[in-house]
């Protein structure tokens, strides 16, 4: 008797946490438990045979709003060909309206509703004593099933029980290779919040792992050094005490490698993590806030609570130790949130200079608060997932379409980490940061960039063109700004088209490197290093004046200035080069 887990994920690094923990938790059903894991890139074809080739007895599949249309394709063709197999589904797209997703696929067996471990585990079991067909009268024990009886109807068993978080198996071990591919870890289920287009705030009791536990488990990975841990953890610091204690242990056992990541409400921090945190290594830790909206009667409205004046001053504290990654969220579409609200919204959060804004599209997701109050606020969405919102009644298709050229103008160019410098100047020559993005995004849809994928040249040459367009003065300066963040982030050996020629000084320069090194960082830390070594390490831009003074305060600063950029000594945040400035050689 054999059961194929199947999960298919949105990329190659992702992993599916799930389904392994559903074949642990299983162990000694009785049942041969195989994985099988796919990417909604794979050819559907290809799936389907290798899924039929393994012949399973029973089919269980995960599913989420990203692989849902994959998902059907594969059972539609599976179940021609398998047809003595059944097929189940499991996971958050199938887990709400299980009758309307039965009647829409007619050939699946049922599904596994909420959490799994103990559904599927018993499931298991009633496979393993019939090993052809498990009975009505079996499925009818089974708490947290829907499914389709003999005789074609639809019954509903009562919800799963929710499995005690110290029994969940650790997922991970020396059998599963999980290189380059990210590490879900889960140390909680559930959120002490009620945000209405979440399906997290359906369960309020927030469970957690026992953390000597957790502890054995991170140590795992410290010692294994794993590039990245992500706890998937919806609020990870909804327990302040708890949080402290993992972050402390995560610093004291350090291994100069391992990043962390979590989702926290930045509001719930207090000093002491604070203080905590700006020990850390940078890139030890990266920290994921959801703000959503700075509109208050929005915010009410989506049962979304929180002190923004606290949590702006915790995101500038955390911005200001230039050690943690910092990514923060907003989220278009909400109730209440026209056009201009959501203005002030960006213009607010853009403002905390977080290391990412990631500007996103309310997902009406079944099951959520969002979903049953949809037609109230008007709310026109995808028909197919993710759903995603197309209108409102406080924005039109037209305010969201604006609003999509802004999020990949953010994307490209503040999210990219590789326009730093440029973007802080223009800022002081547009009245807000939104009208910036929004002039951006009209500009780029002149010049038909939305209808190419660009270089990454071809971006830098783009903003050249827009600063020669819309701005009148300091274009020069504005210019070798650019150049500036160009050799941040590459170390080129061929000067950039947009670049211009090679400053009269370059010969100069390059005649006595080393020394003109020393002159430049003041110090003697490229003494003794090998002149090829340094030729490749690093490169020297004149400018006209101090290029940081510019960035920050707007002052031209004229006379030849000299800026250095290191690429031995690349930020783990953003991966540009450190950069240090001088007036003399």
């Amino acid at each position: 008797m054999k059961c194929l887990l199947v999960a298919v994920n949105a990329k190659y690094i992702h992993s599916n946490p799930a389904v392994y923990s559903l074949k642990k938790y299983a162990l000694g059903c009785g049942v041969d438990i195989e994985i099988a894991e796919y990417t909604i890139n794979n050819l559907e074809e290809k799936v389907v045979q290798d899924i039929y080739l393994r012949k399973p007895d029973v089919l269980a599949i995960s599913c989420y709003i990203w692989n849902i249309e994959f998902v059907e394709k594969v059972i539609n063709d599976i179940s021609k060909l398998m047809p003595q197999s059944d097929i189940w589904l499991g996971g958050p797209e199938a887990s709400f309206e299980c009758i309307d997703t039965l009647k829409r696929f007619q050939t699946v067996k049922g599904i596994m509703a909420g959490e799994g471990e103990e559904t599927f585990s018993a499931l298991m079991r009633e496979y393993a004593k019939s090993p052809l067909k498990v009975s009505d009268e079996r499925l009818a024990g089974i708490r947290g099933v829907v499914y389709r009886g003999e005789d074609g109807e639809i019954h509903t068993n009562p919800a799963a029980l929710m499995p005690d978080m110290n029994r969940l198996p650790f997922i991970y071990d020396d059998s599963v290779d999980f290189t380059n591919r990210i590490i879900y870890y889960e140390s909680s289920r559930g959120c002490p919040f009620n945000c209405s287009y979440c399906l997290s705030s359906i369960d309020k009791r927030i469970r957690f792992r026992d953390i000597v536990l957790v502890k054995s488990e991170l140590k795992y990975f410290l010692d294994k050094k794993v590039p990245q841990v992500k706890f998937i953890d919806r609020t990870f610091n909804a327990d302040k005490k708890r949080a402290f204690d993992i972050w402390s242990f995560i610093l004291e056992n350090d291994n100069k490698i391992t990043n962390f990541h979590f989702e926290i409400s930045a509001d719930l921090l207090n000093d002491e993590q604070l203080m905590l945190l700006s020990q850390m290594r940078p890139g030890l830790v990266q920290l994921e806030a959801g703000i959503q909206s700075t509109n208050e009667r929005t915010l009410h409205e989506i049962n979304r609570y929180a002190d923004f004046n606290a949590l702006a001053e915790n995101i500038r504290r955390i911005v200001s130790f230039k050690n943690i990654h910092c990514h923060v969220d907003l989220i278009a579409g909400l109730p209440y949130e026209d056009l201009e609200s959501f203005k002030r919204s960006f213009n607010d959060v853009y403002a905390l200079k977080a290391n990412q804004l990631q500007l996103g599209f309310l997902k009406v997701l079944k099951g959520s608060l969002m979903y049953e109050r949809a037609t109230e606020y008007g709310m026109v969405y995808r028909s197919s997932a993710p759903y995603e919102v197309l209108k409102t009644k406080w924005l039109s298709y037209d305010d969201i379409l604006l609003l999509k050229g802004v999020e990949e103008m953010v994307e490209v160019y503040y999210n990219s980490g590789q326009f730093v410098f440029i973007m802080e100047c223009l800022e002081r020559y547009f009245e807000n940061a939104f009208d910036l993005f929004e002039k951006l995004a009209q500009f780029y849809k002149e010049e038909n960039g939305f209808d190419s994928k660009q270089s990454r040249q071809a971006r830098y040459e783009f903003i050249q063109k827009f600063t020669k367009t819309y701005i009148s003065k300091d274009v020069d300066a504005l210019n070798t700004v650019l150049i500036c963040d160009y050799y941040s982030r590459e170390n080129a050996r061929v000067r950039p088209i947009f670049a211009g020629a090679e400053p009269e000084c370059r010969t100069e320069i390059s005649d006595m490197y080393a020394d003109k090194l020393q002159a430049i960082c003041g110090d003697d830390r490229y003494i003794n290093v090998p002149h090829r070594r340094l030729i490749n390490e690093t490169h020297v831009e004149p400018t006209g004046f101090d290029l940081m003074k510019f960035v920050k305060n707007s002052e031209y600063i004229e006379g030849t200035h000299y800026v250095l950029f290191d690429y031995g000594k690349r930020s783990p945040l953003d991966s540009n080069a450190e950069i240090t400035v001088s007036k003399s050689l």
